[in-house]
């Protein structure tokens, strides 16, 4: 007989189970009310409907399938030969990733390129996918979105025709989907040092050479870089092509797999080492602006989408953590009422509001500029921001994951109980794809010496808190405002130590930068909600973000209203 303490035990858990939304976007209200203010009522209220279908679908269907697909017998297996002997370099999936697949471009994720304004729309379907993680999909939707853009902005218009229809096609039976191979056995952050050539002969181009890290293998279209000869060294040496998969006559397209990679995570996208071999490539763009196009259209577009799927990820943590905190009793009484638990709810919390924030501000920065409705403090601010989020998402994603782990203690850790190991290795992954920290943090770096972007970064941080009037939110507005004056200091005084001190000391630049930008959209965000009335504890999230990266000195043992605003924060 099961003793009733035990059997209690697992009611609370099944209780736990049962109280786990069906819908991500109608559990998300903080989602629905920054959409609403990016877009306005009458487009929000046009589009709502999709993304309240397609958060139905990932958090039943798609949820289901993903944890099934993820099992270790059921990770993608390489097929280099059919049955008859002829070389395929194909990759057997599990069925579910078929199921997950259809529901997601039946959502029209990727046909919302064909116009352009629709990023902010995308992103909202892609960040309801990212609660599920990688899903065997997430990375195949970033680096078709990028392919997309560079066809649309700088391909000739006979391969933009070939090419693009397909990416753009919303039914799974005959879309196509696309890859970036970039990296390289030597180094992937060095780009300069890249070697696999690019030849031309008798009017058409051919690769030969090896990618050590291709992610989304199993993909229709290959967007590469590669060296063109007497184009020079370094980056001005890469030209940027398009490599199909299959030629006209169904056969594969000179590439040999070598190995499917044995990831940590992400374990349901198929990536590989490739061998290419006389590969028929199309130019994406001038070869001599290769570089340029590829971080303009392909890595900024994917370094938006890293960062709204690390963001989805901590908002799935928050759901698990905050609400498996509800119903887990110890010593008598619900683990949400202890205060180092709700700590833990409002860093979860905090962190997931301003990656929101910050990461579709970016997206409208995008959709502006894509309509040309945009000043140059703005694009300044774009070209700041699209690496700063990045950086800063991946970094404190993985922090919120395992903070969520510790809510749920020993169960946190048990693959078969919890999505939380898997998003937590899917989020390690995810802290180096497109931009490792260090390379990102280079890269702020080089902007801000060669353009001085910090400067329009801060005029456009203060257009952002300018309508900023509520006196609730009149110390966060000071903060921030300090905050901004300090940007150029820091600069200066990295400047002037010389190079090997600025690398000492830039990632701490660019959490400073990043945290920024985020307490001021996140403080924009409360004002607009407090206008309209709302029941809000935006203003919560936003001091409780503050005082932990913006507020030199700040203790929380001397702050009063603290223990009070963890326990607002953790009933959010």
């Amino acid at each position: 007989m099961t003793h009733p303490q035990i059997a209690q035990g697992r009611v609370a858990l099944r209780a736990w189970q049962a109280a786990k939304p069906d819908n991500f976007f109608s559990a998300d209200p903080n989602l629905q009310r920054v959409l609403q203010r990016a877009l306005g009522d009458p487009a929000y209220q046009a589009f709502e409907q999709q993304w309240r279908d397609f958060g139905g679908h990932c958090a039943t269907t798609i949820d289901h399938a993903a944890k099934i697909e993820d099992r270790i017998a059921h990770h993608p297996r390489l097929e280099r030969w059919s049955a008859l002997g002829d070389r395929m370099e194909a990759i057997e999936f599990h069925p579910y990733h078929d199921t997950i697949g259809a529901l997601i471009w039946e959502s029209g994720l990727m046909a919302l390129q064909a116009t352009p304004g629709n990023i902010v729309r995308q992103m909202g379907l892609y960040y309801l996918l990212g609660h599920n993680g990688e899903a065997g999909h997430a990375c195949s939707l970033a680096c078709t979105a990028g392919l997309i853009r560079v066809l649309q902005r700088v391909a000739d218009p006979m391969i933009r025709d070939q090419f693009l229809p397909p990416l753009l096609e919303r039914d799974y039976q005959r879309m196509q989907h696309g890859a970036q191979f970039l990296t390289e056995v030597q180094g992937g952050s060095d780009v300069g040092g890249l070697g696999v050539q690019a030849t031309l002969s008798d009017g058409q181009w051919r690769i030969n050479g090896e990618k050590w890290f291709c992610s989304n293998i199993n993909a229709d279209q290959f967007l590469i870089l590669a060296r063109v000869p007497g184009q020079g060294d370094g980056t001005r040496g890469l030209g940027m092509f398009l490599i199909p998969r299959r030629l006209e006559d169904g056969a594969t397209n000179g590439f040999y797999l070598r190995r499917l990679k044995d990831k940590l995570g992400t374990r349901t996208l198929a990536s590989a080492e490739v061998d290419f071999q006389d590969a028929l490539a199309y130019p994406l763009g001038p070869t001599e602006h290769g570089f340029k196009n590829a971080v303009e259209w392909v890595l900024n577009t994917s370094r938006l989408m890293n960062a709204v799927a690390c963001a989805g990820i901590m908002q799935r943590a928050y759901l698990e953590a905050s609400r498996y905190a509800c119903y887990r009793q110890a010593f008598g009484q619900a683990i949400l009422t202890y205060p180092l638990v709700q700590e833990a709810i409002a860093d979860i919390a905090s962190e997931n509001a301003a990656a929101v924030a910050s990461s579709f501000a970016l997206a409208g920065l995008v959709d502006a500029i894509d309509l040309d409705m945009v000043n140059e403090d703005q694009r300044g601010a774009y070209r700041l921001l699209v690496n700063l989020n990045k950086y800063i998402t991946s970094i404190r994603g993985t922090e919120c994951v395992h903070r969520a782990i510790e809510v749920l203690g020993g169960n946190g850790a048990i693959e078969s109980f919890s999505i939380l190991p898997r998003l937590y290795r899917d989020l390690i992954v995810l802290e180096s794809w497109e931009g490792t920290h260090n390379v990102l943090c280079a890269q702020v770096w080089r902007d801000l010496g060669r353009y001085q972007l910090h400067l329009p970064y801060v005029r456009w941080l203060h257009e952002q808190i300018a309508p900023i009037h509520d006196p609730r939110l009149a110390d966060d507005r000071a903060a921030i405002e300090q905050a901004c004056i300090t940007i150029p200091q820091w600069v200066d005084r990295l400047q002037a130590g010389g190079e090997r001190y600025a690398q000492a000391h830039m990632r701490r630049l660019v959490d400073h930068f990043a945290h920024t930008g985020q307490a001021a959209l996140l403080l924009a965000e409360a004002q607009w909600e407090l206008e309209r009335g709302l029941t809000t504890l935006k203003p919560d999230l936003t001091t409780y973000f503050i005082n932990r990266h913006l507020r030199p000195g700040y203790d929380p043992i001397a702050d009063t209203n603290y223990v009070a605003r963890l326990a607002r924060i953790a009933a959010l």
